[in-house]
């Protein structure tokens, strides 16, 4: 077992029987907001310390309090079965008022901390979840995100003690939180004058524990999902604030104005990653892609580049642009034309980037665009008789009144037709045939 005392904190016992440990995650920055980490059953063990590390990269000031203390002080399991059959022994002796003590005690803790900028929020999974939960009622934290809580349907109670904000997330195949369980805490918030704004989110096709990296129900898509709604949630109640938008542009402004990598480099997370959909080139962690960026995206991008801005969408973790990229084929393409000598055609693409963000530092960006279109423009690819187009797919983007539905041979079939009309009929198996 590591020795994780370094990033620990003692905390006093509310009831004034002793102190238990904490293990504390700082943001790079030294202070934020305070997230008070529920655990699981199985102790401060690595997974908890993962999403500690997750959330202070993020900007938050995480306490992880040892809960199982009172049983015995610095539990730490894994998931083989003998560790499980322990971890479920803690569970089954575990004082749920002490806990939830414990729980106000550490809150107390954390807002006391230098580190932290006053707000407090709680974020649990499993049993931890109910405690999240549990803490909105008597801890007085500022907003509570729960995962797959188990239990929350015996308590509910507390609903109407909740005041601060709430999200919490279910897995629908979930075996201790069964669909009458589910359905128990859903009506409950839903019935209750004022928690209306609740937030409840139920993940289709996934079990319990679905967010823990490595485990056996781990879902990477649920888990996305779910971090970023539990992030929105605490952004908006306790911060922190980051200007988003900005940080982008400067980004940008590194990449395609100075193009100096290690500004741009210097902008993102340390394991951050790039992932250009169409063409599947980037890279993953610092190494690759600063790799990437020195050797093959910089220097290829051709000279006269222009990025022009049509939208932007600014979320709590993210942003979404959608822009006209625009240059000359002048030099060989790595990242967008691989392998392509110049051909000194002019192309003209619609682009969509959705780029995530952890705390003030660019965690990774997806890129969007139409591969075919930019084929055809520099004349890999004839679009004679294929639905694809060239540089008509940007030009309508700017001008939406430009002709629709020109690479649809049926169109002209439904001319004279109104919605009272019935459907045109199916069945066309080739081009030719829908066109008679």
């Amino acid at each position: 077992m590591s020795d994780h005392s370094k990033n620990s904190i003692d905390i006093p016992a509310g009831d004034g029987t002793g102190t238990f440990r904490g293990y504390l995650a700082l943001p790079a920055s030294g202070r934020g907001p305070g997230i008070v980490l529920c655990q699981e059953i199985f102790g401060i063990n690595d997974y908890v310390r993962e999403v500690a590390d997750l959330y202070a990269e993020e900007g938050y000031v995480v306490l992880a309090p040892d809960l199982f203390w009172r049983q015995e002080p610095n539990v730490d399991l894994g998931y083989s079965p003998e560790e499980w059959q322990r971890a479920f022994g803690f569970f089954q002796k575990f004082d749920l008022a002490a806990g939830i003590a414990d729980v106000t005690a550490s809150v107390k803790a954390l807002r006391a901390h230098p580190a932290c900028t006053g707000k407090v929020g709680a974020l649990g999974f499993c049993l931890g979840g109910k405690l999240a939960y549990m803490a909105a009622a008597h801890s007085g934290v500022d907003a509570a995100v729960g995962y797959y809580g188990v239990g929350i349907e015996g308590a509910l109670d507390l609903v109407p003690r909740i005041e601060c904000p709430i999200a919490l997330h279910f897995a629908e195949l979930d075996p201790f939180c069964p669909p009458e369980a589910r359905a128990q805490v859903l009506e409950a918030f839903a019935n209750t004058p004022g928690k209306p704004g609740a937030q409840m989110y139920v993940y289709p096709g996934v079990d319990h524990a679905f967010a823990r990296t490595g485990g056996e129900h781990f879902d990477k898509p649920s888990t996305l999902m779910a971090h970023q709604r539990s992030m929105a949630l605490f952004k908006e109640a306790i911060g922190p604030v980051y200007d988003l938008s900005a940080l982008w542009d400067k980004h940008c402004e590194y990449e395609f104005a100075t193009r100096d990598v290690v500004a741009t480099m210097g902008t993102m997370v340390s394991e951050p990653y790039v992932n250009h959909i169409p063409t599947m080139t980037g890279g993953v962690g610092a190494k690759e892609l600063s790799r990437f960026y020195k050797h093959h995206f910089i220097p290829t991008t051709p000279p006269d580049t222009r990025l022009t801005p049509i939208s932007r969408t600014v979320g709590a973790t993210q942003i979404v642009d959608e822009m006209l990229f625009c240059f000359t084929h002048t030099v060989e393409v790595d990242w967008m034309l691989p392998g392509i000598a110049p051909t000194g055609k002019a192309v003209e693409i619609p682009l969509v980037a959705i780029v995530k963000f952890r705390g003030d530092k660019l965690y990774h960006e997806h890129i969007y665009w139409d591969q075919a279109s930019v084929l055809v423009q520099i004349g890999l690819l004839d679009a004679k008789g294929l639905p694809v187009a060239g540089a008509e797919t940007a030009r309508k983007l700017v001008d939406e009144t430009l002709a629709s539905n020109t690479l649809m041979p049926r169109w002209a079939k439904s001319t004279a037709l109104t919605i009272a009309d019935p459907a045109l009929p199916l069945g066309c198996t080739a081009r030719a045939t829908c066109r008679n």
